[in-house]
């Protein structure tokens, strides 16, 4: 049987031709421009939280691999891009001491408890948010009181009240405030609808712009950030920091879902739900590009890797629209991980042992 039958005719890592080190401090860039788009907005509170999450992060790398040329370590950007990924999974909001414990546990348990890059068995950025979001769940709310996906979730519990008359091709509920755009949406929306929908017979309601420039509502960093994070992963997608398709592939099969039952739990109809809104939220661009792309915490061979992928935007979707965790592709991403190990078994059997076998 030819070798490309087997499935891992590749690199052990998936990344295609980028060395670890370049890879890391690409991903740290990336997502320090989303922070940075945040920050503007809250005067700065988004930036305190990410430097008091890289620096921690830092330091810790640099006492856990001491005598053990810390130094290099900290050169090949894993500490810092690990930190600034888990910043932007952080409420803006957040009191900054809980960053800092957070990328502490982050660096000391989840990356050097089991022997440091290349072995941790879940990405750093995400143990230290669900280190932190179980720990002190009452923290996580206070500081997403009055967040989009905070409303939302507030006014399912209070009851529905005209659920087609949405800004934001969602709901308007009954004492969760307005999501109608500002201004600035209002001007470009008009643009846009005059300029490129018109020729299509559609047009772009309020608030879709506003996701993309942040604005003074607190919410997750990734989600103030999303435009810088948006022009970000596609440079790193650009390259080949991952392979171009498993952003594609999560986000297919996640928009699909979304499409066709995401309207549901908000009293709607198939075929209805809002795809836009479901990208541009809950840190789904960042669980697209940089979570679910992560080489050391996927399996190796395509089928496996396409497998955990589409399992991943799976979950995401049941959490977010079925568990009514909008944060929930971090729960997917972190699952993901967890299985890793049992896919990996799998591929050892059905791939190597089976090109093994032919061989011979």
């Amino acid at each position: 049987m030819p070798e490309r039958d087997t499935g891992l005719n590749q690199k052990p890592q998936i990344n295609i031709s980028r060395p670890t080190s370049v890879r890391m401090w690409l991903v740290f860039i990336c997502s320090f421009l989303a922070v940075l788009q945040s920050a503007l907005s809250d005067s700065g509170a988004s930036l305190v939280v990410a430097l008091c999450a890289l620096c921690p992060a830092v330091l810790t790398e640099l006492l856990v691999t001491h005598g053990k040329d810390g130094f290099a370590k900290i050169k090949d950007g894993s500490a810092a891009a690990s930190a600034m990924v888990f910043a932007l999974l952080l409420p803006n909001r957040i009191p900054p001491v809980y960053a800092v414990l957070g990328a502490v546990f982050a660096i000391a348990v989840v990356k050097h408890s089991f022997g440091g890059l290349g072995s941790n068995w879940l990405n750093p950025g995400i143990g230290g948010w669900l280190f932190l979001r179980f720990s002190w769940p009452e923290v996580f709310s206070k500081a997403l009181a009055g967040s989009p996906l905070a409303l939302v979730s507030e006014s399912m519990r209070n009851g529905f009240a005209e659920p087609r008359n949405s800004p934001l091709g969602l709901i308007r509920l009954s004492g969760a405030g307005d999501f109608s755009g500002g201004a600035l949406d209002a001007r470009v929306s008009a643009f846009l609808n005059d300029t490129v929908f018109s020729f299509f017979g559609a047009e772009l309601p309020s608030g879709y712009i506003d996701l993309l420039v942040s604005g003074g509502a607190p919410g997750i960093i990734a989600d103030r950030g999303i435009l810088a994070l948006l022009l970000g992963t596609l440079v790193i997608t650009a390259l080949e920091v991952s392979r171009s398709w498993i952003p594609a592939a999560y986000l297919g099969l996640f928009g699909i879902l979304v499409r066709v039952f995401g309207d549901l739990p908000f009293e709607g109809l198939l075929f209805n739900g809002d795809v836009l809104f479901a990208f541009f939220s809950g840190a789904t661009l960042a669980a697209a590009f940089i979570l679910m792309a992560d080489p050391v915490t996927s399996a190796k061979s395509r089928a496996g890797i396409l497998f955990t992928v589409l399992l991943g935007a799976f979950l995401s979707w049941v959490f977010r629209y079925r568990g009514l965790e909008f944060y929930g592709a971090f729960f997917a991403a972190a699952l993901v991980n967890a299985l890793t190990p049992l896919i990996r078994s799998f591929e050892g059997k059905w791939f190597y042992s089976r090109k093994q076998r032919v061989s011979q």
